[in-house]
């Protein structure tokens, strides 16, 4: 749990601080689909080398893909329908045959109808989250960031030792 917390609080220090959008917004994304895939597939770690080749937030993407496991439970039913009907798709048939016969492919488990499904439904919904991700974290920004750094509380805060303290700690330490 204190992980989780940990996570959590680094998000938030991430999207107050001058990070760059699109590598929160990416980490999102690409934690939607982490939490729609099966934890042990070769679709995950294609995921882990995107995420660990391109600059994308490791946290981000980590504590989206934790919130993405609970929705995609829900989307289970959906999911099998929809690999149901994708994997008994008459033409698609030799695809598939030429993809279970392949040495690595088996092992993204496309064969299983909710794994399917669910790969379907996150690869069709990761441009949109991406965009809808960047355009919140701008608006949140924008709005939430700014308001609360005008109170008088965030100044008098600011202007005191601990908070000069913490930010040379948080230079010097990270």
């Amino acid at each position: 749990m204190t992980l989780l917390l940990k996570q959590l609080f680094n998000f938030l220090k991430l999207l107050n601080s001058d990070t760059g959008t699109n590598q929160l917004a990416a980490g999102l994304a690409l934690g939607l689909i982490l939490g729609f895939a099966p934890f042990l597939s070769l679709q995950t770690l294609l995921v882990f080398a995107i995420i660990f080749i391109f600059r994308v937030q490791i946290g981000a993407a980590f504590l989206s893909a934790f919130f993405f496991k609970f929705i995609a439970y829900f989307f289970d039913q959906p999911a099998h329908l929809l690999g149901r009907a994708v994997l008994e798709a008459e033409g698609l048939r030799p695809l598939f045959v030429t993809m279970y016969n392949m040495p690595l492919v088996p092992m993204t488990r496309f064969n299983n109808s909710i794994v399917m499904g669910s790969m379907i439904v996150s690869i069709l919904l990761l441009p949109f989250a991406f965009v809808g991700f960047k355009i919140a974290i701008l608006k949140y920004r924008a709005t939430v960031v700014a308001r609360f750094k005008g109170t008088k509380a965030w100044k008098a805060f600011a202007a005191t030792k601990l908070y000069n303290w913490y930010t040379t700690y948080d230079k010097l330490y990270g």
